[in-house]
């Protein structure tokens, strides 16, 4: 639910409900999470294993609840092992923007949105950017994406306090002017 450079980090926190697929992006390995877009790509990280039998049970059964537990592994980082390869997919591929796994899954099915991460896994191998390789987003482990995604938490939890204690001293400023004001009113007409 709840994605800059050429190193990629995952995309915002995969619980539900966080972050936007079509918009669930990757940035550095420093600052990972489901928000961070690099040069227009929306990247998101997936577990290999989970794509790769996504896509074996699409070419054989299509079976939603052959599906589901593969599309669980996408949703909660929990489920992943620290040691599995995560693949960068680029969202851009599904066509269209969602604001959660959930939401996907609502809008498209359980078979609609596993075919919406095998297309945004191959869209991103087409590298319609023309991006040089050397640049592109790498694989990584499952124990890197979810540092970097506690990291990206970490980070996004700092800007919302400095946002906090900025917005207490302006009103704090506003309280001590509107203050001011009024007693320097009433010396005058006192």
């Amino acid at each position: 639910e709840p994605g800059a450079t050429a190193a990629v980090v995952p995309p915002e926190p995969l619980e539900p409900g966080a972050g936007r697929v079509g918009a669930m992006s990757a940035e550095e390995p420093a600052a990972g999470g489901d928000e961070l877009q690099m040069e227009g790509q929306d990247l998101y990280y997936v577990p290999q294993v989970a794509l790769e039998g996504i896509k074996e049970k699409l070419s054989n059964s299509r079976k939603e609840e052959d599906l589901k537990p593969f599309l669980d592994r996408l949703m909660d980082p929990e489920l992943v092992p620290d040691e599995e390869t995560m693949l960068p997919v680029d969202m851009r591929g599904v066509g269209k923007e969602f604001e959660s796994i959930e939401e996907m899954v609502q809008n498209l099915g359980v078979v609609g949105a596993a075919e919406a991460f095998v297309k945004a896994r191959e869209f991103f191998e087409a590298n319609k950017d023309e991006e040089p390789e050397g640049e592109r987003p790498k694989p990584m482990t499952a124990a890197e994406w979810k540092r970097a995604l506690a990291e990206d938490e970490e980070e996004e939890l700092l800007e919302g306090v400095e946002e906090e204690l900025s917005a207490d001293e302006d009103e704090a400023e506003d309280g001590e002017d509107a203050g001011a004001e009024p007693s320097a009113k009433r010396a005058k007409t006192g």
